[in-house]
């Protein structure tokens, strides 16, 4: 999948991303970016897989796109 990332917390690890093909944003949790510093920026274009978390969907394996 791919889409954009809403805002993502560096300080908490986490964050949101808005999926291209609509519906409820993603968790995102710093463990699963495969990024400089597990960390994402407001607005960044990423590639993900998704997978159930405990509240729902997660993004794993988030990559820039």
């Amino acid at each position: 999948m791919k889409g954009t990332v809403k805002w993502f917390n560096k300080d908490k690890g986490f964050g949101f991303i808005a999926p291209d093909e609509g519906g409820k944003d993603i968790y995102v949790h710093r463990t699963n970016v495969d990024a400089p510093d597990n960390a994402l920026h407001d607005g960044q274009r990423v590639q993900f897989e998704t997978a159930e978390g405990r509240k729902g969907p997660e993004a794993k394996n988030v990559r820039p796109a």
